[in-house]
């Protein structure tokens, strides 16, 4: 699987969790201290999070981080 095809797929993960919990984008990037701007690019590709944002996102939808992939 390359980058880009995984950059999609967690972005597409975390968009289906956040709607899921019917939370905005900017609540969740409060919980896992980011900007808004950066959600909205993680959702759509173009950004790639940390590991660190990816384990607060983990941890905010209670999944276990390797869920993501």
């Amino acid at each position: 699987m390359g980058i880009r095809k995984i950059k999609n797929a967690i972005g597409r993960k975390i968009k289906k969790l956040r709607l899921e919990k019917d939370i905005s984008q900017e609540k969740l990037a409060e919980y896992v201290n980011i900007s808004r701007e950066h959600i909205s690019c993680i959702e759509r590709g173009k950004h790639l999070p940390t590991i660190e944002t990816l384990y607060n996102f983990a941890k905010y939808f209670e999944i276990d981080i390797k869920d993501f992939f």
